[in-house]
């Protein structure tokens, strides 16, 4: 029988001084185990305080997804507390770590809801995690808003639940495309995690739509998160000698799948998705990935002057330069704050209906408009991975 484990929970009061906090280096720590761990929340927040919530990966295999959002939401909150904050009143947010699981993330949900009686919950960045909390979050009648999670059945759990990313369909299409019309591709072997939902949705689509136009999906295979040794799917689609691979996994799989893979003496270039992004991709990897492609909800290297202002500030509080992750948890923050803002009051059920009535929002990773499922409708890039790093290649309009 599995022993349970506790929720970690790290208690984030972001005031007007907390733009004195040095960058972080490294998870929250753990919270005690057993019922003093309740007792960790940190100092309660008043009248004049309101409260939203933040569910991410600190720790365990995906923990760069959860730091980066809490440090881009944390930026957010920052700066709109020394512009006054909303109504006349300060914000904080209290953040649980899900350590990467679906039922940690779902029990973290009902803990903002119940006890902690959040306003808006922020999170999560994995499609299978963000399931699980919308289903708590719609039920309550909490507006809840995913940063980066694609798989399109996220906001269909109701409507309290929005994104400020695209959906796989996009995503999905976009690399297809790319594949068939930038890198002239025919055939492609896909290795998908049958265990996730982001994985398994992004496959479906690219596979679809490269097949519409016009290629071959010459071989799927399949693994576990978790896996470790990837050889033996592998072995099986250099059999059906294909063009590329496309691996819509974390980057915490797709370093070691690429490693394998050259192992085995197959030089085709590996394609993915917004999965891959971390620089940990490249701990893992390291050479094996160059030549590889992947779409993305932003490039470092974008002009954008918004952009370029969101990465300095950035920078200057963390000391590295954001991920998509953060760049998109600060999207999603600002946009709840932006909501808050309009909203006739600030029950949940209005601030739901101004995140909805959201438009033309200048977000750091490009202008969000919701649309009618309350998924954001923007463009994507296609990014190269070259000398260690990446590359901006193109940009795909939805």
């Amino acid at each position: 029988m599995r022993r349970p484990i506790p929720l970690l929970l790290v208690a984030l009061t972001v005031l007007a001084a907390a733009c004195e906090k040095k960058a972080r280096t490294a998870p929250a720590p753990e919270a005690p185990a057993g019922p003093a761990a309740q007792g960790t929340e940190g100092p309660p927040t008043d009248a004049d305080t309101l409260l939203l919530g933040e569910i991410g990966s600190l720790t365990g295999s995906e923990a760069t997804f959860g730091i980066s959002a809490r440090n881009g939401i944390e930026l957010a909150l920052e700066e709109a507390n020394k512009a006054g904050g909303v109504k006349g009143k300060k914000l904080a947010v209290r953040v649980y770590d899900s350590q990467g699981r679906v039922e940690e993330a779902a029990q973290a949900a009902t803990r903002l809801i119940t006890h902690d009686k959040v306003l808006v919950i922020l999170g999560e960045a994995a499609s299978s995690n963000s399931m699980a909390m919308a289903e708590k979050a719609q039920a309550a009648g909490v507006p809840m808003i995913t940063p980066t999670s694609t798989n399109p059945a996220v906001t269909q759990k109701g409507d309290y639940i929005f994104r400020v990313c695209f959906i796989d369909s996009f995503q999905g299409y976009v690399m297809a495309k790319f594949a068939r019309e930038n890198l002239k591709l025919s055939r492609v072997a896909v290795l998908e995690d049958n265990k996730s939902d982001y994985s398994v949705g992004l496959k479906d689509v690219f596979a679809r739509k490269f097949s519409e136009m016009g290629g071959t999906i010459v071989a799927t295979e399949s693994y576990s998160k978790g896996d470790t040794d990837f050889r033996a799917q592998l072995t099986a689609i250099k059999k059906t000698k294909p063009e590329a691979l496309f691996v819509p996994g974390y980057y915490t799989d797709v370093g070691i799948i690429a490693r394998q893979s050259r192992e085995l003496g197959m030089t085709m270039p590996l394609l993915g998705g917004d999965g891959w992004e971390s620089d940990k991709l490249f701990e893992l990897g390291g050479d094996a990935l160059e030549g590889s492609y992947f779409s993305n909800l932003y490039a470092v290297d974008n002009p954008d002057p918004i952009l370029k202002k969101f990465i300095a500030k950035y920078q200057k509080v963390y000391g590295g330069v954001p991920d998509s992750v953060a760049a998109l948890a600060y999207d999603a923050a600002w946009l709840a704050i932006d909501a808050m803002k309009r909203a006739p009051d600030l029950s949940r059920a209005s601030i739901r209906d101004a995140i909805a009535a959201t438009k033309d929002f200048p977000g750091v990773a490009g202008v969000i408009n919701l649309d009618k499922n309350r998924d954001a409708v923007k463009e994507a890039v296609v990014l190269k991975v070259e000398n260690g790093t990446t590359k901006f290649v193109t940009t795909v309009q939805p």
